[in-house]
C-alpha cells in the first residue's frame, strides 16, 4: 500500500536550500516543529469546543520530545489535531503560495551571491517551518492521524525529490515527527541533537513561553513528566520580567517570520471588558502582503484558551501585517468571526488597537527616524490604504506618512515638515502622480512650479492614485494636482492676446481628442501638456483598470500651449496665414501625450507623420 509521490518543483528547490545549509542557526529547526505542535494543540482544543460530538482526546493536551542517541534521532510528537492523508500532501508535498517562482529566483539570487543572511530572511517569509527539519536530517519520518478520523498516515522522505506515503491504522491521535540526524560533528557537540542537554537548552532559549507542557524523555527518567518550559504567557507576565530575546522569540512563533521584529507593543484594559494584548511591527513586508489571498488578524484568546488564527476582526485590512495575540476576558470560547464582526467589545478593541499602533509608529517617527524609514520602506504603502478605509483615524494616518518630493532626492517628506518649508505666498500642497519618479521630475507639468521654486510631492504607489481623490486637505492646507485643473501661482501677467483663432483651430482639428485647448500658466520650456479636470481619471489610473481587465471610459484632456515657445508662437502664425497643417496640431497633441508617459493609440501614425515634417523641414 505504499506510495511513491513526487515533490511539487517549488518543495523541491526549497528543500535542497535546506539540505544545503542555508541557515546558519539550524538550531531553530526544532523551535519550527515544536511551534506547529503547538498550533496543533491549539487547533484540537478548540475543535472540541465547536463540536462536542466530534471524537476527540483533549484529557492531557501536550508535546514529547525523545531522544535517542543510540538511533540519532529525535523525536516531536503531539495529540494535537494531526492530519488527512490529502492534508498531508497538501501541505507537505507542495507550496500553494501566489509568488512562489518570484520569491525562488531571490533566493536563487541571494545563494549564488553567498548570502545566507539574505536567503534564510527569504525562506522565512514562506512560514515552511516543516522544510527546516533537513538542516539537520538524512532522512525524516512522520506518522499523523486526523483527531476524529479512523486511519492515520505514514510520511517519510530524504528530501531529495520524493516522499513515501503508507496508511497507519492503528496511529495514535495527532503527529509524531522523527528526524533522523546526520553523522555527528565531533567538533560541534553544542548541536548534538540527539543529547537531552542541547534540547532542553533550545527549548528553553525558544519556546519557554509555549503555553503547553513540552516533556522531555517521558517516562524514561524521574520527573520526566514535568514540563521544561515555563508556560507563562508572555503578555500575562509584568513587562519588567519579560526579555527582548523572549519578545523576538513570541514574535517568530506568531509570525512564522525568521526575523526579529521592528516594534514591540503592549496594552491591557480593565473595567466593564478586560484584555490584555501584545503585538509586534515586523521589521519587513511580508510576501504576501499585496497579495489576495494574504491573511491578516492576530491571535485571538479568551482566559489563556486559543480561540481563533488571523482575527480580522481586530485588525483593519490597512494594519494587515501587525501580528500578536490579543487575550479577551468575556468572549464566548465558540465565537465565530461573524458574531465577533458585530460584538460591541471587539470594536473597541480593535479601536484601542489601531491608537495604540498607529501612535507607535507617530513615536517611531519622531524618536527613531532610522527605524521609522525602515517601517516606511517596507509596510508604508499598506498604511496609505487606511486613508481611504479609516476615516476616523484619517488625520492620524495622514500625520505617519511620508512622501517623495522634489525637495530631496533621497529622504521622502511628511506633510508637516512640507507645511514649514513652503515659502511666502505659497498657499496649496502640490502633488503629482505617475509610474516613476523619474517620469514625474521630467514632466511639464512641474516647470512653473520649479521657477517658482515650490516642493511638489511625486506619489507613485498605485494606492496613491485613490486617496488623493478623498483627502482634500492637510492640517487646513489643500492638497492640489500638478496636472488638473487651472493652475493659479500667483503671477500677476497679462493674458496673451492673438491666440483666439490658434485655439479655436486646434480644437476643432483635435476634437477626437481632447475637450478644449488654451493657453497655460504652467509651463516655461516645454511647448504643450495634457491636464485633466478635478475629478477626471489620471492616464496612470486608466492603466491600472485595464490592467484589472476593465475598460474605463474615454476621458478627453485639456491640452495647454506654451504662448511662449516658438513652435506655438510659430504655429499660431501660420494658423493666421492659412497655411497650418492638422498633422502639426495632431505631432503637438502627441508630444504633450509623450512628455507625460502616456501611451500613444496609433504609434506607427505618429512616427510617418514626424517623419514627413521632418523630411520636408529639410
Amino acid at each position: 500500500m505504499t506510495e511513491t509521490i513526487e515533490f511539487q518543483a517549488e518543495a523541491r528547490q526549497l528543500l535542497q536550500l535546506m539540505i544545503h545549509s542555508i541557515y546558519s542557526d539550524k538550531d531553530v529547526f526544532l523551535r519550527e516543529l515544536v511551534s506547529n505542535a503547538s498550533d496543533a494543540l491549539d487547533k484540537v482544543r478548540l475543535a472540541s469546543y465547536v463540536d462536542k460530538d466530534v471524537a476527540v482526546e483533549t484529557d492531557d493536551l501536550h508535546i514529547e520530545l525523545v531522544t535517542d542517541a543510540e538511533q540519532r534521532t529525535l523525536t516531536v510528537r503531539d495529540n494535537g489535531i494531526g492530519m488527512t492523508r490529502e492534508e498531508v500532501v497538501d501541505l507537505i508535498g507542495t507550496i500553494a503560495k501566489s509568488g512562489t517562482a518570484e520569491m525562488l529566483a531571490k533566493m536563487r539570487e541571494a545563494e549564488s551571491a553567498g548570502s545566507k543572511e539574505q536567503t534564510a530572511e527569504l525562506i522565512g517569509q514562506f512560514g515552511i517551518g516543516f522544510y527546516s527539519s533537513f538542516m539537520v536530517a538524512e532522512r525524516v519520518e512522520m506518522t499523523t492521524r486526523k483527531a476524529g478520523t479512523a486511519e492515520g498516515v505514514h510520511w517519510e522522505s530524504t528530501g531529495e525529490g520524493t516522499y513515501t506515503l503508507e496508511p497507519v491504522p492503528d496511529a495514535p491521535q495527532g503527529t509524531a515527527i522523527t528526524v533522523h540526524l546526520k553523522p555527528e560533528d565531533a567538533e560541534d557537540a553544542l548541536h548534538d541533537y540527539a543529547n537531552p542537554d542541547t534540547v532542553r537548552r533550545i527549548v528553553k532559549r525558544y519556546s519557554d513561553f509555549i503555553t503547553w507542557p513540552i516533556r522531555l524523555n517521558p517516562g524514561e527518567e524521574e520527573g520526566s513528566q514535568e514540563p521544561i518550559n515555563s508556560r507563562k504567557a508572555l503578555w500575562a507576565r509584568p513587562q519588567s520580567d519579560v526579555t527582548a530575546e523572549e519578545y523576538a522569540e513570541f514574535y517568530r512563533h506568531v509570525s512564522h517570520d525568521w526575523q526579529e521584529p521592528l516594534e514591540t507593543m503592549r496594552l491591557s484594559a480593565e473595567g466593564t471588558f478586560e484584555y490584555q494584548a501584545l503585538l509586534f511591527l515586523p521589521s519587513h513586508a511580508p510576501m504576501d502582503l499585496f497579495m489576495r489571498e494574504h491573511k491578516r488578524g492576530v491571535q485571538l484568546y479568551v482566559k489563556r484558551v486559543f480561540v481563533m488564527d488571523d482575527c480580522e476582526a481586530l485588525v483593519p485590512e490597512y494594519l494587515r501585517f501587525v501580528k500578536g495575540v490579543v487575550d479577551a476576558q468575556d468572549l464566548s470560547l465558540n465565537v465565530s468571526r461573524e458574531i465577533l464582526q458585530q460584538d460591541r467589545q471587539i470594536q473597541m478593541i480593535r479601536k484601542r488597537l489601531v491608537r495604540k499602533v498607529l501612535q507607535t509608529i507617530a513615536a517611531m517617527q519622531e524618536n527613531e527616524p532610522e527605524k521609522y524609514a525602515t517601517f516606511w520602506r517596507e509596510l508604508g504603502r499598506a498604511v496609505k490604504e487606511g486613508l481611504l478605509s479609516d476615516h476616523d483615524n484619517q488625520k492620524a494616518i495622514l500625520d505617519i506618512c511620508s512622501f517623495p518630493s522634489t525637495h530631496s532626492a533621497d529622504e521622502p517628506t511628511t506633510l508637516a515638515a512640507y507645511k514649514q518649508r513652503m515659502p511666502e505666498g505659497q498657499d496649496t500642497i502640490y502633488y503629482a502622480t505617475g509610474d516613476s519618479r523619474s517620469g514625474l521630475e521630467n514632466s511639464p507639468h512641474l516647470e512653473a512650479f520649479r521657477a517658482k521654486g515650490y516642493e511638489v510631492l511625486l506619489l507613485t504607489d498605485p494606492v496613491d492614485e485613490v486617496w488623493v481623490d478623498v483627502v482634500t486637505e492637510f492640517d487646513g492646507t489643500p492638497l492640489a494636482s500638478v496636472a488638473k485643473g487651472e493652475v493659479d501661482l500667483g503671477d500677476e501677467t497679462e493674458t496673451p492676446e492673438g491666440f483666439d483663432d490658434l485655439l479655436s483651430w486646434m480644437g476643432t482639428e483635435l476634437a477626437e481628442e481632447v475637450k478644449e485647448v488654451r493657453l497655460s500658466s504652467r509651463l516655461t520650456t516645454s511647448p504643450a501638456c495634457l491636464v485633466g479636470d478635478p475629478g477626471d481619471l489620471t492616464p496612470t489610473l486608466e492603466k491600472m483598470y485595464r490592467a484589472m481587465g476593465q475598460e474605463p471610459p474615454k476621458v478627453k484632456r485639456i491640452l495647454e500651449l506654451n504662448p511662449s515657445h516658438p513652435l506655438v508662437t510659430g504655429l499660431r502664425d501660420a494658423q493666421a496665414g492659412g497655411t497650418a497643417e492638422k498633422d502639426v496640431a495632431e505631432l503637438l497633441y502627441g508630444m504633450a501625450l509623450l512628455a507625460e508617459g502616456g501611451d500613444l493609440a496609433e504609434p506607427a501614425a505618429f512616427v510617418n507623420t514626424l517623419a514627413a515634417r521632418l523630411q520636408k523641414a529639410l
